[in-house]
């Protein structure tokens, strides 16, 4: 869906602290492990796993070493390994929750949702080397197997709310959304709205829902009941402006979007449906002008340069134009290439 950014697998990475966490872990590590360790550290996956692999033919096997395995074949994205591992390191030492966490990420991300959710209900206290928030997975593994209460109950220990209030049913909307879960997304919005009609942001995600389904009328209500209640909200001036485009409402979206970009003229959405818009009013210069400020905020998106060249050829402005088109060509078959 375009008005989300997620991440590939929708995992919420911990990216703060994460660096002093690894040397502490180095650190404490059994001596027997504290060189592989390092290495994994370093992003040498490969050596530290050909060193652990080695010691697995010493007799008696060191103690641990299953779970060193299947942390290191974890960190290498390598699931099926990592759960063969984790599986021998969990039934070895039914304490290590911290076995137990990766193991079911590793079954989360390796495809089996309903596998995870019992390990993952066991620990809910995030490890640094699982590299994500185990609570959110949790939610999401609720998500996929289709178990919407639990998942709302998850969600709302993640953010601590009460799970029945109308926050819990905005939180687990919004996951709901990401993943695709459209009809049930709109079902717990309205729930939302109708446990606490004044929520900020219920109305707003209702609105992106009913735009993303092209149910336009819907959706400009929706917006403008955000604004009533949250006027300040940059995102929602974006979106009312983007129904009023999809109809035709050129003059309307101009006027949002130029409220949108003056709460928060940091963010590229608004330049490039202004210049849209502004070409679709004639007013060529203009569009040029706010799809280079675009240009220049991220020079990367090819779809603000296929537009500009758009602008350009209607300026008459060829070489430009064919420049334009030609970088926006290349950039989008990049993307392609490294989705």
């Amino acid at each position: 869906m375009v008005f989300w950014l997620c991440t590939a697998i929708a995992t919420a990475l911990q990216t703060a602290g994460q660096s002093a966490a690894s040397h502490e872990l180095v650190s404490k590590a059994d001596p027997d492990f504290a060189h592989a360790r390092a290495l994994a550290q370093q992003g040498k996956i490969d050596d530290a796993i050909a060193e652990l692999l080695l010691r697995e033919t010493n007799t008696p096997k060191p103690k641990g070493l299953d779970f060193e395995l299947g942390a290191a074949y974890y960190k290498k994205s390598d699931y099926p390994r990592a759960i063969e591992y984790l599986n021998k390191a969990n039934a070895a030492d039914p304490s290590n929750t911290e076995a137990q966490q990766l193991l079911g990420l590793s079954y989360y991300l390796g495809g089996h949702p309903a596998e995870a959710i019992p390990l993952l209900e066991k620990v809910q206290t995030w490890f640094p080397r699982a590299n994500v928030d185990a609570s959110y997975i949790l939610g999401i593994c609720y998500i996929q197997t289709k178990d919407y209460p639990q998942a709302r109950k998850a969600f709302a220990r993640m953010f601590d709310v009460e799970p029945d209030s109308a926050a819990s049913y905005l939180f687990t909307a919004r996951m709901l959304l990401r993943q695709e879960f459209d009809p049930i997304a709109e079902e717990y919005g309205q729930k939302a709205v109708a446990l606490d009609p004044k929520l900020p942001l219920a109305h707003f995600l209702l609105g992106e829902l009913y735009l993303y389904k092209s149910r336009v009328p819907e959706a400009i209500v929706e917006f403008q009941k955000e604004l009533a209640l949250n006027p300040g909200h940059a995102a929602t001036y974006y979106k009312l402006a983007d129904a009023y485009s999809r109809i035709q409402k050129f003059d309307d979206a101009e006027r949002l979007l130029q409220r949108s970009i003056w709460l928060d003229s940091t963010s590229t959405g608004p330049y490039i449906l202004m210049g849209k818009v502004l070409e679709k009013k004639g007013e060529f210069e203009l569009s040029v002008r706010s799809l280079q400020r675009a240009a220049t905020m991220d020079p990367n998106n090819p779809t603000t340069h296929h537009l500009l060249g758009q602008a350009y050829r209607d300026l008459g402005k060829k070489e430009e134009a064919e420049s334009e088109l030609k970088l926006a060509e290349q950039l989008q078959s990049k993307q392609d290439a490294h989705p």
